[in-house]
C-alpha cells in the first residue's frame, strides 16, 4: 500500500476476506485503520477444515491482513481483545496421520494428488467420511491428512459446553456440514465435518474460545500456519515453493501462529511489526483445548472477533508479548494483594530496606523446533525486552513465575512478575496497569 494511493484510514474496518492460507507482505492489505481504531472480523475454521483442503498452502485459513496506520517496522502492535463469539453449531476434530504419497514434502503446505501428480490440486466433496474429497482433473480421493482417532462435537445454545456424538449423528451433521460449521461466505476449505468422526461419543466439554492466530504479517511470504519457530522449521530446505533458511525464518516470522489459550477475550497481546502497516491478521479460533495441544489439533471453529489496535512505537523484541486476563495467571505470577504487600512491606521495615518495587505480570511467548529451544527463545527475549540478564529471568520466573506450554512441538510463555519500571521503559507498563488494576 504505497504512499498517495493509501486511503484515509477509518476508526473501524470489517474483515470479511481471507488469504490462501499465505500471508505475503506484498499483496495489497485491507484498511487502513487508524492507531486507536477497531477491526471486527468473521473468522474461518483454521487447522482440519484447510488441512484437508489442497488448494489452500497453508494448513490454516485467516483473515487478509489489515494495514494500521503509523506502524513502522520496528514498532509493535498492541491488540486488546474485546470479544470472541463461536458462531459455529458443531465442529470435529482429532489426532491425525498424513498417508504417504498425498504431498510434496509437508502435507500443510504442499497436498499432492498422487494419480494426476498435480500440486495444490483443485477438489470436490462427494459423499462423506475420509474419502470424501477428490480431485477436479481425476477424481482420486486426495487425503493429505486422515484422522487417526477423532470426535464430533455439537454446542449448546449458548455455547458454554459441547458434547461429543455417536455415529449416526456424526453422518447427519456431515451431510450439512456447512451450515453446522457455519462457514463464511468467503472461506474455500471444505468442512472437516464431512469426515463424521465419531470415536469417543458422549463426552461433555467445556468451551473456552481462544484465538490460534493472532498477529502481525511476516516480512516474508510464508504459510499461515507456518508462521512460528516451530512449524516454520518444517520450512527450512523444504522441497516446495515456500523454502526458506533458517536464517530467514528467525529475521521473517513473528509468531503469530501460537495456540496460547490464554488468547482470549480481555487479554492485551503486543506483536511486533516487520513490515510497513503491521498486517494484523488473526484465525484459526478454537473453541476450547488444554495446554499443549496435545493431539495435534482441537475444537476448531468459526467466530466473530473485535480488536482495538495501537502502534507501540520502538517495540525492542521480535515475538509477542501477553497480558492475560488475571485468572489465566500462574498462581506465582498474579499481583500481590495488598495484604501480602502489607506483609512484605513490614518485612522490608524489619531488615532496613526501602519500599518495595513494583512488579506486574508479563508472559514473553517463545518459539522454537521444540520446547527445550522455545525456553531459551522466551527467556532471552524477555531479557532483551527488560534489559535483564537471562540469570535473572530465570529466577524471576522461577520465584514469581512459570514456564507455560502453548503447542507441542515448540510454543512456550515465560510468565512472571516483573520491574514495572522495566515495562514503563519499553512502553508497555500502562498496559500492565490497565490489565491489572496497578
Amino acid at each position: 500500500m504505497p504512499d498517495g494511493s493509501r486511503p484515509t484510514a477509518r476508526r473501524s474496518v470489517i474483515v470479511s476476506e481471507f488469504t490462501n492460507s499465505v500471508l505475503d507482505p506484498a499483496a495489497p492489505m485491507l484498511g487502513p485503520v487508524e492507531n486507536g481504531g477497531t477491526i471486527i472480523a468473521n473468522t474461518a475454521p483454521g487447522c482440519w477444515g484447510p488441512m484437508i483442503t489442497p488448494r489452500l498452502r497453508g494448513g490454516h485459513e485467516v483473515t487478509r491482513p489489515v494495514y494500521v496506520e503509523g506502524a513502522e517496522i520496528g514498532d509493535g502492535i498492541a491488540i486488546r481483545i474485546r470479544d470472541i463469539t463461536v458462531t459455529s453449531l458443531a465442529t470435529a476434530s482429532g489426532h491425525d496421520s498424513s498417508p504417504e504419497g498425498f504431498c510434496l514434502g509437508d502435507p500443510y503446505v504442499a497436498a499432492r494428488c498422487p494419480v494426476c501428480d498435480t500440486v495444490w490440486p483443485e477438489t470436490h466433496v462427494e459423499g462423506i467420511g475420509q474419502d470424501a474429497v477428490k480431485c477436479d482433473s481425476c477424481g482420486n480421493a486426495v487425503k493429505p491428512f486422515e484422522i487417526v482417532h477423532g470426535y464430533t462435537v455439537t454446542f449448546d445454545e449458548t455455547r458454554t459446553v459441547g458434547l461429543t456424538l455417536p455415529k449416526a449423528a456424526a453422518e447427519e451433521i456431515a451431510k450439512d456440514a456447512n451450515h453446522y460449521a457455519a462457514l463464511p461466505d468467503e472461506s474455500r476449505q471444505h468442512s472437516i465435518l464431512t469426515f463424521a468422526p465419531s470415536d469417543m461419543p458422549g463426552t461433555l466439554i467445556r468451551l473456552r474460545p481462544f484465538m490460534g492466530q493472532l498477529g502481525t504479517c511476516p516480512s516474508k511470504a510464508m504459510p499461515d500456519s507456518h508462521n512460528a519457530g516451530d512449524f516454520g522449521a518444517f520450512l527450512v530446505g523444504a522441497p516446495h515453493d515456500y523454502a526458506i533458511t533458517a536464517e530467514e525464518l528467525a529475521e521473517h516470522k513473528t509468531d503469530g501462529h501460537m495456540d496460547i489459550d490464554a488468547v482470549r477475550a480481555g487479554a492485551i497481546l503486543v506483536a511486533p511489526v516487520k513490515v510497513r502497516g503491521a498486517g494484523v491478521y488473526l484465525g484459526d479460533m478454537h473453541a476450547g483445548q488444554g495446554d499443549g495441544e496435545i493431539a495435534g489439533h482441537t475444537m476448531d471453529v468459526s467466530g466473530s472477533v473485535t480488536l482495538q489496535v495501537e502502534v507501540v512505537k520502538n517495540y525492542p523484541i521480535d515475538g509477542p508479548v501477553l497480558f492475560p486476563l488475571e485468572e489465566d495467571l500462574p498462581p506465582l505470577a498474579k499481583p500481590f494483594s495488598a495484604s501480602e504487600t502489607a506483609k512484605g512491606q513490614r518485612l522490608a521495615a524489619k531488615w532496613g530496606m526501602g519500599a518495595l518495587e513494583p512488579l506486574a505480570p508479563i508472559s514473553v511467548i517463545g518459539t522454537a523446533a521444540n520446547l527445550n529451544l522455545a525456553i531459551e527463545n522466551g527467556l532471552a527475549r524477555a531479557a532483551a525486552l527488560l534489559g535483564m540478564s537471562v540469570a535473572e529471568v530465570r529466577n524471576r520466573a522461577t520465584v514469581n513465575g512459570a514456564i507455560e506450554i502453548g503447542r507441542a512441538p515448540g510454543v512456550i510463555q515465560v510468565t512472571f512478575l516483573a520491574p514495572l519500571a522495566r515495562l514503563d521503559a519499553v512502553g508497555l507498563g500502562d498496559y500492565a496497569r490497565e490489565q491489572y488494576g496497578l
